[in-house]
């Protein structure tokens, strides 16, 4: 930062006209101050009494370093309303309020504060922050006003800036007219609240300068101030408050001042030389500094041009553009496709919008913006990619230069881009012919098992090599069985260790299944589903390749009297997270928008650090929209996890995972399987049991025993009662996975539970229609 020695008018120092100090930091109710006597802080830091500022001979009540000089004003009581000569007063009325009295007793200005009780003692005390403050008695307790609440044109350590939201008083600088005259100048320094907080410096009519938003170590646009040796910043966003602030690291004697120009500037005071030595503007340093020079979805630069349209955008108007007016900024070059795809699974289309990933940019103006503190990068990308306003995402917070946490996304054209050097990313919301390396692969839906040795997306395996990496298929290697058919685990010659699942002659999932597996699970990536490494087709032969997970499935740990005490509480609801978000992102944020339709334990496996990972997509579908709901007569899964409307009627939808994905909640919770589960007082299956609990306040009860010394109860509730909401009866009822997750990390109030599927009772009544038999008869089945 630049760094200059200023004259002394420019600091706003002044003249203070003093004769005498009573030495104390304390006026008590009706004790006057008279212009010529002043009050000092404790530690002598500051003093309080009157002054005039320059060359002027009106009189002001304010605050300024005791132990500096020529005298530095900080705070300035009666701006507006000066007075013209020594007569003045100041005191602490019994109420509570500060007053400048003229010296007809006149009120010239008022603190306006009072005390809302009789029979207290107030007094005033100026402290060695520099703050004025209003006790409401002697003792010091109960504050009833500070100084801190109005600022001037000096920020000084310690007091907050921004907005109380309890009362509605906000805190911001404004700057003198003139180093003679410190009545409210033209420009403003303040924090806007609209979206995510963002500083501002400005006037009464346009912003001039725009800080970036808070991401942890500073405003963007302003050198990260957290990792400076002076002093250390806060920001802080709550539902009492959102205030900035920095506090010293040393003993040093450091303000910042709105000037009289509009330029916020740092002074740090010299011992040595006895001079204030100024740090330049941090805000207005460059021809990129001005609120939004070039315009919607222009970046600005130090570099000549100075503004350029972002990759995939254009000028908007070229004629202005090529003058050097840069105000009208850029379009996308090509129209987003939010709400259109047309891929089927293993089929042909369109893709949906991509996000292009730019750094080294200051973030676009937050005014119309959206942002939440405990969300995942992954979960703020399916947040903004599943609302067609939303123009771009972002990490909200870094940690040490480096990625951190939280989402914060973008509703408007970006505003106000202009590099700077950082590594922050952000996330533009493109059409996906725009996005680098984009392309669209076809694969027909009858390929035969010979075409589909030229699928590119998916590595083909020779029989040779899995033959000798299983042993050619020796029965020790066989880790277990599933519906594809045996499971063999495998070393390759490189010494990776991988799974091989053989398709039998006996298996019901055949070539069809094989394919859907192959070709849709390759466009799926993510750290919550089973990675696919390859396929093998070679004879009567068909196998799929996979990593290896070195703890099996989930169900070898729920359902095994010993085994179960190693998921403890933790590990249980990381589990629960996991598949969370791979489940959210085949529904939202894949290539291909899948249905799952098997989801159970058996197929959540869990790799050597236990975490879960998705398997078997033999039976997904594709499907297209929110709410789309699609039929089959061949109604395929596994009893105990599909939903009323599926095995009944043969339709299925996103809402049929949501329902499976609850089931395996509540048997995570309660180490029971809803199906075979049974209990001595009633009929119930592990979904009526829950529900039972649920309604006598005794949720709590269904958890299982072996985590009774290492759960936190409201985690294990809030999980069995939005679990809950998943298995509801009718598919409109139940949540989406989005929103389930969103209510997981809130502390809200839930929607209302209704009575889940599959619930038995006494009170059950006789079916009266070939519908009802046939859920009647489920119902049997499922408390089997």
């Amino acid at each position: 930062m630049e760094v200059k020695h200023i004259p002394v008018l420019l600091s706003t120092t002044v003249l203070c006209i003093l004769s005498c100090s009573a030495a104390l930091d304390i006026v008590s109710a009706h004790q006057r101050i008279k212009d010529g006597n002043t009050i000092v802080s404790a530690g002598e830091t500051y003093e309080l009494g009157f002054f005039s500022p320059g060359k002027s001979k009106n009189r002001y009540l304010g605050i300024w370093y005791k132990k500096i000089s020529p005298c530095t004003v900080v705070w300035v009581a009666n701006r507006e309303t000066p007075i013209s000569d020594p007569s003045g007063v100041f005191e602490v009325t019994t109420e509570g309020s500060l007053r400048i009295l003229s010296d007809d007793n006149t009120v010239i200005w008022s603190s306006n504060s009072t005390i809302p009780v009789t029979n207290v003692n107030p007094v005033a005390q100026l402290l060695d922050s520099g703050n004025l403050v209003v006790w409401g008695s002697s003792e010091k307790e109960n504050l009833i006003w500070q100084s801190f609440d109005y600022p001037g044109n000096t920020f000084l350590p310690g007091m907050k800036f921004g907005k109380d939201l309890i009362t509605g008083r906000e805190r911001y600088l404004t700057s003198w007219k003139s180093p003679d005259d410190p009545s409210v100048g033209r420009y403003k320094i303040w924090i806007d609240t609209n979206g995510y907080p963002q500083l501002f410096v400005g006037d009464s009519l346009f912003r001039r300068s725009r800080l970036g938003p808070w991401n942890g170590l500073g405003f963007r646009g302003l050198a990260l101030e957290n990792l400076n040796p002076v002093y250390y910043a806060e920001f802080a966003v709550n539902q009492k408050e959102i205030y900035y602030r920095y506090k010293l690291k040393s003993s040093i004697v450091l303000r910042r001042v709105l000037m009289h120009d509009g330029n916020l500037v740092q002074f740090n005071w010299i011992e040595r030389t006895q001079e204030w030595v100024m740090y330049g503007n941090p805000i207005l340093v460059d021809n990129c500094s001005g609120y939004g020079s070039c315009g919607p979805y222009g970046s600005c630069s130090v570099k000549l041009p100075p503004c350029n349209c972002i990759d995939g955008f254009e000028p908007r108007v070229p004629k202005e553009w090529n003058r050097g007016d840069w105000s009208s900024g850029c379009q996308r070059k090509k129209p987003l496709d939010c709400t259109t795809i047309k891929q089927r699974c293993c089929g042909s289309g369109t893709q949906m919008d991509g996000f292009q990933k730019i750094s080294g940019v200051k973030f676009p103006d937050t005014r119309r913006s959206w942002y939440n503190v405990s969300m995942s990068l992954e979960e703020c990308e399916i947040a903004c990619r599943r609302n067609c306003s939303c123009t771009a995402y972002a990490e909200l917070y870094i940690k040490n230069g480096e990625s951190g946490s939280g989402c914060l996304l973008w509703f408007d054209a970006l505003m106000d881009i202009r590099e700077y050097d950082d590594n922050q990313d952000l996330y533009i919301r493109m059409a996906t012919s725009e996005l680098p390396g984009s392309r669209v692969h076809t694969v027909d839906k009858d390929h035969t098992s010979a075409q589909m040795e030229n699928l590119d997306e998916v590595p083909f395996f020779s029989l040779h090599k899995i033959a000798k990496a299983t042993d050619n298929f020796n029965i020790d290697n066989k880790i277990g069985e599933c519906g594809f058919g045996p499971v063999y685990k495998g070393v390759m010659e490189d010494g990776q260790v991988i799974a091989i699942k053989r398709l039998s002659e006996a298996s019901q999932q055949g070539l069809d299944e094989f394919q859907n597996e192959v070709l849709c699970i390759a466009k799926l990536q993510h750290r919550n589903l089973v990675k696919l490494l390859g396929y093998c087709i070679q004879g009567n032969e068909k196998m799929l390749i996979y990593e290896y997970m070195a703890n099996k499935s989930l169900d070898s740990f729920l359902f095994d009297e010993t085994r179960d005490s190693m998921l403890d509480w933790p590990r249980r609801l990381h589990i629960i997270h996991g598949i969370d978000r791979g489940i959210l992102y085949i529904h939202q944020d894949s290539r291909l928008q899948i249905i799952h339709r098997d989801l159970k334990a058996g197929n959540i496996l869990l790799d050597s650090e236990m975490n879960p990972k998705i398997s078997d997509f033999g039976l997904a579908r594709k499907f297209v929209g929110q709410d789309v709901m699609a039929k089959t007569k061949k109604v395929v899964g596994t009893l105990g996890y599909i939903p009323p409307e599926y095995a009944v009627h043969g339709r299925f939808s996103i809402k049929s995972d949501v329902f499976s994905f609850g089931v395996i909640v509540l048997e995570i919770v309660s180490g029971k399987k809803n199906r075979g589960f049974s209990h001595e007082a009633h009929s119930d299956n592990l979904l009526g049991h829950a529900w039972r609990l649920y309604k006598e306040d005794k949720s709590i009860e269904l958890m299982s025993a072996s985590l009774r010394n290492s759960c936190v109860a409201f985690e294990v509730l809030r999980s069995i009662h939005v679990r809950l909401l998943c298995v509801q009866h009718h598919a409109e009822d139940r949540p989406t996975m989005l929103s389930m997750v969103l209510m997981l990390i809130s502390e809200g109030a839930l929607p209302q539970r209704k009575q889940p599927t599959f619930f038995t009772d006494e009170s059950y009544r006789e079916p009266d229609s070939v519908s009802s038999v046939d859920e009647y008869m489920l119902t049997i089945l499922y408390a089997i």
